[in-house]
């Protein structure tokens, strides 16, 4: 074995070592709390510590194939750069795509406006009551006051209108779906 071949495999065999703790301990740097990350978004990057395993071991086994047809090192290494960086974008699109997958579990407070909502804690004149809501198979409770100000009695059904400062903006639903509130929300 050529010292050339001798350091292809060493790199790429660190490179697999690092994915592999990285795979058994979750994301290093995040461990670490070490962030190389160019959007606030936070999730899969080209600098996650299993893009960069990736990259070495792809890099490292590319390397010593360019070694193994014979070429120099040179040749080799761009051969190894070229793998690294193909290898690199499959399990970066990936990563994203599965990223882009996930969902939250979370109801944003503009998912409420618009909704049908139940009293639960009677609303005074210009003062707050408490609603409940259900988006989904979540059911949530707010603060709420009244559009006018007037009163409104726990057990009758509002309108969510808008999202304020410490609680949500009601009126009094005069819609149809009563039934629907209840069932789905």
């Amino acid at each position: 074995m050529t010292g050339l071949m001798t350091i292809f495999l060493a790199i790429g065999a660190v490179g697999f070592l690092f994915l592999l703790v990285s795979l058994i301990v979750g994301d290093i740097f995040d461990a670490l709390h070490i962030d190389f990350g160019l959007d606030a978004s936070h999730d899969f990057g080209i600098f996650d510590s299993r893009m960069i395993a990736v990259f070495l071991t792809a890099f490292g086994g590319c390397g010593v194939i360019g070694t193994t047809l014979g070429y120099g090192a040179a040749a080799s290494s761009a051969f190894g750069l070229l793998g690294g960086f193909i290898f690199g974008a499959i399990v970066f699109y990936f990563g994203k795509l599965l990223y882009s997958q996930q969902s939250s579990s979370s109801v944003g407070e503009k998912d409420l406006i618009g909704r049908t909502a139940q009293v639960i804690v009677n609303i005074k004149p210009d003062a707050l009551g408490q609603i409940s809501c259900r988006v989904g198979e979540e059911r949530i409770e707010k603060l709420a006051r009244t559009v006018s100000g007037e009163e409104i009695k726990a057990g009758q059904l509002v309108r969510i209108e808008s999202i304020g400062s410490d609680s949500v903006i009601v009126s009094v639903d005069t819609g149809e779906r009563h039934s629907l509130f209840l069932e789905e929300g």
